[in-house]
This record gives structure tokens, C-alpha cells and sequence, in this order.
């Protein structure tokens, strides 16, 4: 996306790619799609945090195609949600899933920016902050407006994809996927200036207690299904960018014709997860 900071949250993927989000919710869905297991544990573990405080309303930061809102309404069955993004396309894309999932009368869609007010949502439970807010303009305001707008006893669970997932064996076409990081990681820090802060100590300052902190890890090796596959070209093809020298863009785009016939593509990724309240 041009400047990375309009859409509040979604899985990571979005990190400094100069280009539109035509494919963003294709690789969203597919993300969600390969780590499904990983966040239905952790969905489960929000579920035993919250103990016998009643999960009846969820807001979504930055909700994207909502993957988020489908699984936490899922685990948590009585509940309602507020799904929250910048984007109309983002929220068409959700209502329309909704309904496919059986979950639409459930889901309140939102658009709103954070970095202008906070929205008018009514008090939540749990909010619910997948890679979102490292886009925010100031994420400590954000931190206290969440903190202030959970009720007694409700959860935030904040979570943070520094680095786009690999695909690759290390040294493949020469090493071009730590080459293609590195200059997303270049771009990222040009545009997203709080990715990779101290989030702990953000937390703290504004009023809210860490219980848990843990990684989501995912690790698929080969052979991948055929939808680890398609992720696998989504993600890949968000490098395709004119800083990339001429001679890894050519070797970029023969690895993207060869992902149907590769044996050694494998998928590894790593969230990191704060559950305060």
C-alpha cells in the first residue's frame, strides 16, 4: 500500500510494499486459512483468561477481512462484535464472508480512522489488535482509549508480525529472500516507525496489566497443500517492487513461475502476543 498507515490492522503482510491492495485480501484469507490451528489454541487460551467473565461484546482493531472477528466469535458463541477498519473494500469484504459464515447478524462493521478519534463503540470485553497497531499515529493514545473502553474484568489481545513469513530454502536463487526482507524491512522502517517497540512497556503506561505473553508460531514444511501454495505466492508477490535490483526482480519472477512444481517450499512464521487487561 502507498503509505501503510491507513489500513489499522491487518496480519503483518503489509509491510512497505509501494504498490495497491488489490491482493491484500486474498492473502489475509489465505493467511488465515494456514494459521487457523495456531489461532484457534490461542483463541481457546482468551477463552480460559477470561474465566468467568463473560466475553458478550468484542471489538475488532483494524479488522481486515476478519478472520480475527470470525474465529473469536466462534470460541466465544454469544457474543457480538465490532469489526473496525479504514477500508470500505476491507468491510465489504468481511460482510460478505460473514455471511457466507453463518455470522453476519453478529457483526456490526465499522469504518473509522484511530488516528482521528476513537470510535463510537460500546464497552468491550475483549479487543481484539492483529498487527494494527504499529500503524497507528500515536499507538499510547490508542493504548489508553482500549484501556479505557474495556469493561471491569475484559482483555486486549494485541498481536504483532514484525517479518513477512519465508518460503524458501536459505540460500535459494542466491539468497534472494533475505534480500527481499531486507528491503521490505527498509521500506517498513521508512513508513512504520513503531513496528517493534517495546510494547510491553507501552502497555504498562497505559494502565494495563500483561497476563500472558507468548509467540504464535507457524511451521508448515513440504510438501505444502495447495492453499499454503497459493499464500505462498500472495506473500512472495508483495516483494515485486523497482528497488528490488533488476536482476532479483527476474530471479523473483522465475521462483513465482516455479511454486507449482517446487518440493522445498515450506512456510515459517512468527506472531508475537500480549493478552493484558
Amino acid at each position: 500500500m502507498a503509505h501503510e498507515h491507513h489500513h489499522h490492522g491487518h496480519t503483518g503482510h503489509d509491510h512497505g510494499h509501494a504498490h495497491g491492495d488489490s491482493g491484500l485480501p486474498e492473502l489475509l484469507d489465505l493467511d488465515a486459512e494456514v494459521s487457523a490451528a495456531q489461532f484457534a489454541e490461542l483463541t481457546t487460551r482468551v477463552a480460559d483468561l477470561a474465566g468467568d467473565h463473560p466475553v458478550r461484546h468484542i471489538v475488532d482493531l483494524g479488522s481486515g477481512t476478519g478472520s480475527g472477528t470470525f474465529a473469536l466469535l466462534r470460541q466465544f458463541p454469544t457474543a457480538t462484535a465490532t469489526a473496525v477498519d479504514t477500508s470500505d473494500d476491507m468491510l465489504r469484504h468481511l460482510t460478505g464472508s460473514a455471511h457466507r459464515h453463518g455470522l453476519a447478524q453478529r457483526i456490526t462493521p465499522l469504518r473509522a480512522d484511530l488516528d482521528e478519534k476513537w470510535p463510537d463503540v460500546d464497552p468491550a470485553d475483549l479487543v481484539w489488535a492483529s498487527s494494527s497497531m504499529h500503524h497507528m499515529a500515536d499507538p499510547d493514545r490508542v493504548l489508553r482509549e482500549i484501556r479505557a473502553a474495556l469493561r471491569p474484568g475484559g482483555l486486549l489481545v494485541m498481536i504483532e508480525m514484525e517479518h513477512m513469513p519465508r518460503f524458501l530454502p536459505p540460500g535459494a536463487e542466491g539468497g534472494l529472500e533475505d534480500r527481499c526482507h531486507a528491503l521490505a524491512e527498509q521500506i517498513r522502517n521508512e513508513h512504520l516507525p513503531h513496528i517493534g517497540s517495546d510494547w510491553n512497556t507501552r502497555l504498562a503506561a497505559a494502565g494495563l496489566t500483561v497476563r500472558e505473553q507468548r509467540t504464535l508460531d507457524v511451521e508448515l514444511t513440504a510438501p505444502l497443500p495447495a492453499a499454503a501454495v497459493r499464500y505462498a505466492r500472495a506473500a512472495l508477490q508483495r516483494f515485486r517492487s523497482d528497488r528490488l535490483s533488476p536482476a532479483d526482480q527476474a530471479a523473483l519472477d522465475r521462483v513465482l513461475a516455479s511454486l507449482d512444481h517446487r518440493d522445498d517450499l515450506t512456510v515459517r512464521s512468527t506472531r508475537d502476543v500480549w493478552i493484558a487487561g
